[in-house]
Order: structure tokens, then sequence, then C-alpha cells
């Protein structure tokens, strides 16, 4: 059964665009000259209660903007979405309840309170129930190992542990389906590895619906088998995290371990060199010539070891980025020179 629903979401917004110098700034107040920007285009997609997908894209790709959709926070411009069954933007007292949006770059917490005292705001807003609020807090505190910081300033918390004590805050009334945006960001690689852990072992006792977006690919491999990624507004694949490297990456990591100084001085026919310390090399190979570059090389040398890994998961996904930003370039760059022709 579906969780989240989405056919053909739209959200566009009009830019004020402001030119340069003082007559441009006067002509501004009579006429003013706006940009459509498209931050989601035509989005659609469906996740499965219990599931967790990583949502995942460049900055200004339209993350932040599809959860807010999902959230209920914006009005879409087109399309359609459901959530548990009812529509976000209604905004229905029964919806709020069994949903939770945390975003690493907002404060949920009261800032010069204690977390304690934030967190029984929210037990009256959710009408928890004393006992169950009292195991709750018992529960989350333990997990996250924040049980003595709860009666602490939340100013006076570390980055990590500010973050730990907005999971709590968001988890207390129990939530169905959890939106998280970027909840590591900022945090050391201590913090990072805790959350990860927490929201792992939570999510597998408690079947609840994650959406998570980061930049942090160690959050997205530790916690995801299913991601979607989104550039330009709109959807670029949907599917198991492992296919976006054999969809996207034409290169493997081939290590090599030679016998002795036994090893080729040039290494450009068989592949790009990533690393080289005799008798050690790495190289970046097609990924469809692996078995006939190996050939080549046992025929050729004595070789001791050899390995094959695909490339960092993180590399693949920037580099896809990076060759869509091109094509765009490129693509805007052919429509202002057609212009200019034909003016």
């Amino acid at each position: 059964m579906n969780a989240i629903v989405a056919k053909n979401l739209e959200k566009t917004y009009k830019v004020y665009q402001k030119k340069e110098g003082v007559f441009a700034s006067l002509k501004g107040l009579w006429k003013r000259d706006y940009k459509t920007v498209h931050a989601v285009s035509d989005v659609s997609f469906s996740i499965e209660q219990g599931e967790i997908v990583a949502f995942l894209g460049p900055n200004g790709a339209g993350k932040t903007t599809t959860l807010k959709l999902l959230s209920g926070l914006i009005f879409p411009s087109a399309g359609e979405a459901t959530v548990l069954g009812h529509v976000p933007w209604k905004r229905e007292n029964e919806y709020r309840r069994r949903f939770s949006l945390v975003m690493g770059q907002k404060n949920q917490l009261w800032w010069d309170l204690p977390a304690q005292e934030s967190f029984r705001l929210h037990k009256e807003i959710y009408r928890i129930d004393p006992q169950q609020y009292t195991r709750r807090i018992d529960e989350l505190t333990s997990l996250l190992e924040v049980r003595h910081l709860i009666g602490q300033p939340v100013r006076e918390l570390s980055l990590g542990e500010r973050m730990r004590m907005e999971l709590i805050a968001a988890l207390l009334h129990k939530p169905d389906v959890l939106l998280l945006d970027e909840p590591t960001i900022g945090l050391d690689v201590v913090s990072q590895r805790r959350v990860q852990e927490f929201l792992k072992y939570y999510q597998v006792k408690q079947k609840t619906t994650v959406v998570l977006t980061s930049h942090y690919m160690k959050d997205v491999e530790a916690l995801c088998k299913r991601a979607i990624i989104i550039n330009q507004g709109s959807i670029k694949h949907d599917g198991p995290l492992s296919d976006i490297l054999d969809k996207f990456s034409n290169y493997k990591i081939m290590d090599v371990q030679f016998d002795g100084d036994d090893m080729p001085p040039d290494f450009s026919q068989w592949g790009e060199v990533i690393e080289k310390e005799a008798p050690h090399v790495k190289l970046k190979v097609p990924r469809n010539k692996i078995p006939e570059i190996l050939s080549s090389l046992l025929s050729k040398y004595r070789i001791l070891d050899v390995g094959v890994q695909e490339r960092p998961l993180e590399e693949v996904i920037s580099e896809v980025f990076t060759e869509q930003k091109n094509d765009m370039a490129q693509s805007h760059d052919r429509k202002s020179m057609l212009k200019s022709t034909t003016d």
C-alpha cells in the first residue's frame, strides 16, 4: 500500500529581475520584469508504507520544495498528491498528527529554553498520553544518548546534540511519515554516524515511511535502498540505489598489484591512472572492457593480485549533475545564438 503518491506535481515562482543602475531602478517602480522559475516540474512518484527513500539532487534541484509540498507548507501550481490518504495542502489536523518534517537548517525547539520544555509543548499540541510521553522520552533520549542534556538550554548544545533533540521532538507523537531535509548537514563524522544508526534502527522498528534528502552519500548508502534523483525540478532516476552505478557510470576502478618491478611504464592503452605507487596501480577502466584488459595484462606481466570496484556513488552522482548542467548551458547558448541570428 502506498503511503505517498505524487502525480504531475509542479511549483513555479515569479522572480523579480532587478537591473543595475539608478534609471533601471526608477523604471522598476512602474514596470517590473519577472522570470518564471520552475522549482518542481511534472514530478510523479509513489512510496510504499514503511519504505525509506533517498531524494537526491544538487542545490536548487527542487528537493526541499517537494518536501514542503508533501508537508502542506506550500501549495502546488499544478498536479496532485496524497500522503496517508490526505491532501497535504488541505492541512487537516488528522494529517498533521501523522507526519513530521525535520529540516537540518531550521529549528523547531525554543532557543533559550531547555529541550524538555519544547518536548512538553509538543506533548500538549499532539495530546500525547502522559505515560506514553514518559516512555517515549526515555526511549528516544536513551537511543540518541542525550538523556543528560534535556535540561540544558538549546543554545548551549552542540550542533550534533541539537540535531538529536530535533529528531526527538519530531518523533514524540510517533508519526507514520517522516520527511527529513538534510538532517546531518554540518555535523561531524561521529554525530552523523549516531544519527544514521538511530534512524536505521528506528525505521526498522516502527516501520515509518521516510523520505530523506542529503548531500552526504554516507547517509544515503547507510539508510536507503531506493533513490529518486531530481535535477532542474524534474525526476531523472527512480529505482534501486545500486542501479545508479549501472545506469550512469561507464567505468570501474581496477586495483592491480604487480610482481616487483615487472609493470608497464605506460598504462594509457588500458585505462586512466588514478593512483600509482609501484608495485600497485589504480586504473579507471571502461566497465565493458574489464575482461579484455585483465586478459591483456595477465598475458604480458606477472600479477600477484587484482581487484575491481565500483566508483564511489558520490562521485558518480556528482558527475551526472555536472553533465546535465553542462547540457542545459549548451542548450541555452544555442537558443541565444539562434535568437540573435534571427533578430
